[in-house]
């Protein structure tokens, strides 16, 4: 049976439906994780505005506990992470969501690394992350829905309700979600770029484009916050729903980074925190 391959968004752990399966067939999910609870909250971005305190507006950071306007490869090796697993030291954030005037934090918050949205083929072929690795997906500056297609937002365990791009009406007892995935294709120099998008692609037919040939885990970003209810309170600190995005500064130890595309990635094999099946 052929892994899960996605043409526009799915969720985590969303499977392909067989018909009908027999009894000896398996899912395959070419899957790997990282939870990385919430850590602290700053006006600093070291992607877009490194070496500049107070440039950018507030984010919510997760993983590397160190992560401020100054931070580099060299700094982000030294600190600790509160990430399961600890060995990931890379930081990850958002801009902050908002309940009126207070702050509302992610209580749920998994870093899924994935096959999926390339050929079968083209999974056996995708390669680790670098070290150093920074990438940004989504729109901090949409002025409207259409601007940033790839963020999506919904409610855990009511489905009913259905995906948008801005914030949703979530039912009492539920919690808003945030999916945002990021490009999957590189083009085998950048660590960076200027615009911070452009050494970076998404797939195109299933395959990376000839200017970005390099395949590397697609990093699908899950957080749950704890609000529901009438969307028009919420706001997050790069303005509507729809201005969602991430920054994502990869310092996965080497080894532990290869590991785990050569024994869940490329097999396409489910695997857990701790790269294992």
């Amino acid at each position: 049976m052929a892994a899960l391959l996605i043409a526009g968004f799915s969720y985590p752990g969303e499977r392909a439906q067989a018909a009908p399966a027999q009894a000896e067939e398996v899912v395959r999910v070419a899957e790997f994780l990282a939870e990385c609870p919430y850590s602290h909250r700053a006006t600093d971005d070291p992607i877009v505005f490194p070496g500049l305190p107070g440039a950018s507006h507030m984010h919510s950071f997760f993983g590397n506990t160190s992560t401020n306007a100054h931070s580099d490869l060299t700094s982000l090796e030294r600190a600790s992470s509160n990430c399961s697993p600890a060995i990931d030291l890379s930081s990850y954030w958002v801009p902050t969501l908002y309940n009126g005037d207070t702050a509302v934090e992610p209580t749920g918050t998994t870093f899924y690394y994935l096959g999926e949205g390339v050929r079968d083929d083209i999974i056996a072929q995708i390669q680790p992350m670098p070290r150093g690795l920074r990438i940004v997906a989504g729109n901090a500056k949409a002025t409207g829905p259409n601007d940033n297609t790839i963020s999506r937002w919904s409610c855990l365990h009511h489905g009913e309700v259905g995906s948008s791009t801005d914030f949703v009406n979530c039912p009492a007892g539920s919690m808003l979600e945030s999916y945002l995935d990021f490009p999957q294709c590189w083009n085998g120099r950048d660590l960076d770029s200027a615009d911070h998008k452009s050494h970076m692609s998404y797939p195109v037919a299933g395959a990376c484009p000839s200017t970005h040939p390099v395949p590397v885990p697609k990093l699908r970003q899950v957080l749950r916050y704890p609000v529901n209810g009438d969307p028009a309170r919420f706001r997050l600190a790069s303005g509507p729903g729809y201005t969602m995005h991430g920054d994502f500064f990869n310092v996965w130890p080497a080894a532990e980074m290869e590991r785990r595309v050569r024994d869940c990635i490329n097999p396409i094999i489910k695997c857990g925190a701790d790269g294992r099946p």
